[in-house]
């Protein structure tokens, strides 16, 4: 597989071998697969649990973001990862854990019935802790490209990236659990 890569990176011009090989390979692939295979895990999802357990995720998600802003502002003072983003502290994240999970364990008695409730809990933290991960790396990549806000096309919010940052990361997290479990 690499090699069929690197002789199309060839191809195009585009890289002629050298130390830096997985770097351009990386930086060349990087930016269609993350988000690809990202929303292909949600798609995923939907169809092979339907539309309850899908929303459910996302309902976690947005609940859990909530959480973590208003907990991080309201108790905030230890910097969860002051590099990468600056305002999010280790209050937030707990506030958005215990939140999100509760909403998945409560919410999951309907639209995810056939999961008992421990397994619900620790699934619950499982997606918030992802859904974080997720968040704290599309940080990173925008401190790395130098610029404050992924887009402009939803003022005020950082841009698509930030209001979908944590699901990129949940998607497939849940998807391969729920295909498993």
């Amino acid at each position: 597989m690499a090699e069929v890569i690197a002789l199309g990176l060839v191809a195009m011009g585009g890289w002629h071998g050298g130390s830096d090989a997985l770097v351009t390979v990386s930086a060349t692939l990087f930016p269609s697969l993350y988000p690809a295979l990202s929303v292909g895990s949600i798609v995923g999802v939907r169809e092979a649990a339907g539309a309850a357990p899908l929303f459910l995720m996302m309902l976690t998600i947005i609940v859990s973001d909530t959480a973590q802003y208003y907990t991080g502002r309201a108790l905030g003072r230890r910097r969860l990862a002051a590099r990468i983003s600056p305002n999010k502290t280790v209050e937030g994240a707990i506030g958005g854990l215990a939140c999100g999970a509760l909403v998945f364990v409560v919410a999951g008695a309907w639209w995810l019935p056939m999961v008992p409730p421990p397994m619900r809990l620790l699934l619950g933290l499982g997606i918030v802790t992802v859904g974080i991960a997720g968040d704290l790396f599309e940080s990173m990549l925008k401190r790395s490209a130098g610029v404050k806000d992924s887009s402009g096309i939803i003022p005020g919010h950082g841009g698509v990236l930030d209001r979908i940052d944590a699901l990129l990361f949940a998607g497939p997290f849940y998807y391969i659990v729920l295909k498993y479990l």
